[in-house]
């Protein structure tokens, strides 16, 4: 019957209703028997002695405690730089960013890609990037930074292994759609998840120091095919974790065009796929073009308990085989919502947002981030 919903769209609906009806039901903090929504905590509170205002903070976690701390997963060198190809960024330049976010108190850094300089040219001076960094790490003691690098073959494996030591963590990118396979890294599905177990192989034999994180991208849509099935994904997802020994799993809507009923549906369908004792391993990567970001990621940590994030600086980036797609969301952004929360981070907001502001120099653009473009603006006003 015309206008009439099928029962698939009415459960959606419900689903997605009691989702959002639990999140904001998280939001009001009752204390001895009354709701406790005084206006001065709804305020901004400006340090007189910060440069750079600090975002509205609770001291009552407003997320299930077990998603009280998050991990933020800081993808910009890699992951923002990578498509930001109108400028040539040094050597020097993006081990000064990688210090700065490491100040700031990111403690898991893409920093660089070990791919053919001949396909993502920004990403030709890893290597050096990563041997300076190893003096970096010696010097300032800062061990408790890790460092994560894609090695999309055996070639790039080798490469990374010659930096072992700074290297912490390698990682393998899939997608979940095979037009985007096959444009991205010229083969299929299937024989891409060949290439990354020749390469997974010999990590966990030769180097089981050395730590796997599998991204598999197009997760909600691709720029070329369209919609993604979210049972295409969970059966991808259940393979990485079980064939690649992925320690984390990192599900990305490349294109920027998931909503939080989109994510719903796509995060249920992973969890009947790899368990609920699986659901830890899992990471969320929204790009933000089309402003739902947060959403999607506010979702995954309340319904899922989901508390790895990826997110880049300044929100830098997007993706070279996938047109119109804007950058990841900014960390700023992520981290400012998280701390209004009352979650964890480890995340100096202030240092956070002079990393923004450094590498949006050097890039000689405005900073994507909303929070960082605010508290630039106020600092200079002062």
């Amino acid at each position: 019957m015309a206008g009439a919903m099928s029962q698939s769209s009415l459960s959606a609906s419900s689903r997605l209703f009691h989702s959002v009806a639990g999140i904001l039901h998280n939001r009001i903090v009752f204390r001895k028997g009354f709701v406790n929504l005084q206006r001065h905590e709804r305020k901004f509170h400006f340090s007189q002695q910060a440069s750079l205002p600090s975002s509205p903070h609770r001291t009552v976690p407003l997320v299930p405690e077990h998603a009280s701390q998050v991990k933020i997963m800081e993808v910009g060198p890699r992951d923002g730089l990578q498509n930001e190809s109108q400028v040539v960024v040094s050597v020097e330049d993006k081990v000064t960013l990688i210090t700065k976010l490491a100040e700031a108190g990111c403690r898991n850094i893409e920093a660089g890609s070990f791919v053919s300089p001949k396909w993502v040219p920004t990403m030709a001076n890893t290597k050096e990037v990563m041997e300076k960094l190893m003096s970096w790490k010696q010097d300032n003691k800062y061990d408790n930074v890790e460092f994560s690098c894609l090695v999309p073959n055996l070639k790039g494996l080798e490469e990374a292994i010659k930096v072992k030591s700074v290297v912490g963590e390698i990682a393998v990118f899939g997608a979940a759609s095979e037009e985007f396979s096959q444009r991205n890294i010229n083969c299929s599905i299937q024989e891409s998840m060949e290439r990354f177990r020749l390469v997974t192989d010999v990590v966990k034999e030769s180097h089981p120091e050395m730590k796997i994180r599998g991204y598999l991208s197009c997760v909600i849509a691709c720029p070329y095919q369209g919609p993604t099935k979210p049972l295409q994904v969970a059966k991808l997802a259940e393979q990485m974790m079980d064939t690649l020994n992925c320690h984390e799993l990192s599900l990305g809507d490349t294109i920027g065009v998931g909503t939080p009923g989109q994510t719903m549906e796509l995060l249920e369908a992973v969890r009947s796929a790899i368990g609920e004792e699986n659901m830890s391993k899992l990471a969320v990567h929204f790009h933000d073009t089309y402003g739902q970001a947060l959403a999607n990621i506010l979702l995954s940590l309340d319904r899922f308990g989901i508390n790895k994030i990826d997110s880049s600086v300044a929100g830098l980036g997007g993706c070279p085989y996938a047109k119109g797609a804007s950058g990841n969301v900014a960390t700023e952004d992520v981290v400012y919502m998280l701390q209004g929360l009352g979650v964890d981070t480890g995340i100096d907001l202030e240092k956070l947002v002079e990393s923004g502001a450094f590498i949006s120099r050097v890039l000689g653009k405005v900073s994507n981030s909303k929070v960082g473009q605010a508290m630039v603006a106020n600092k200079y006003q002062k």
